[in-house]
């Protein structure tokens, strides 16, 4: 059951990761550095909500790796008391 739950925790933590990344950056104005020249568009990063990312995307793969590996530890353990006499 514990193995199950971190692998709904490791879902909801990429989820949560996937909807701040989609978030994290913004559109600028640049003004134009001389006369007549065009003004220009850049991407701003926001750096606490690519912490955030980063953290959710560590979680969520720590929790998928312990939870497939309860899993199949469970299931091989199960498999050898069914085969020992």
């Amino acid at each position: 059951m514990r193995h199950a739950v971190q692998l709904v925790l490791a879902v909801v933590a990429a989820a949560g990761a996937v909807l701040c990344w989609l978030h994290v950056t913004s559109l600028v104005d640049v003004p134009p550095i001389t006369d007549g020249k065009p003004a220009t568009v850049s991407v701003v990063y926001d750096p606490p909500l690519m912490f955030l990312v980063w953290l959710l995307a560590t979680t969520a793969g720590v929790l998928a790796v312990l939870g497939v590996a309860g899993l199949r530890r469970r299931r091989a353990d199960a498999a050898l008391a069914a085969y020992t006499p």
